[in-house]
């Protein structure tokens, strides 16, 4: 009994506090059409996962029915080795995931001029556990295109009707 007017006196006052679960961005112009990106794109995947999640957009199978054409220009993966040991193994790696795209009406109008969105992240590295850490680096990749595609959402989202 004690438990429950505990949790009804602290969960209470916070149910009404407004707090809501995050959303995607409402987009005005609802009909969009993706090109540029390779068949099997994981930012590619991710931005399509993203637009579909979105209230009331629909990705068209041509770009005259769409509202908005998002072009990528450049998408790319990329792991560098940032540092390594005094016997010249790798210890630590510098990971890159940049997206440049530009958006425009499917008459040529631009609406986003072109841009470039890139994450970095570090990741120590070690050969003794180089499976464990090439699955940490797919998830750490994986979180990058999920935020690169939340950016790119915003940025459709400010486009207005006009």
């Amino acid at each position: 009994m004690r438990r429950r007017l505990f949790t009804l006196a602290v969960a209470g006052p916070l149910a009404g506090c407004g707090s809501q679960l995050r959303r995607p961005p409402e987009l005005q112009l609802k009909r969009l059409y993706l090109t540029g990106f390779d068949t099997y794109s994981p930012m590619g995947d991710e931005l399509r996962r993203q637009l579909r999640a979105s209230p009331g957009v629909v990705l068209t199978a041509t770009a005259a029915e769409a509202d908005v054409v998002f072009d990528a220009l450049e998408d790319a993966r990329e792991q560098v080795a940032a540092a390594s040991t005094a016997t010249g193994q790798v210890s630590e790696l510098t990971l890159r995931a940049r997206l440049r795209f530009k958006a425009r009406t499917p008459a040529g109008r631009t609406l986003i001029a072109p841009a470039e969105l890139t994450l970095t992240r570090d990741v120590s590295y070690s050969e003794a556990s180089a499976l464990a850490k090439e699955q940490e680096i797919a998830l750490l990749f994986r979180s990058m295109h999920t935020d690169l595609a939340a950016q790119v959402l915003r940025r459709l989202a400010a486009l207005g009707p006009g």
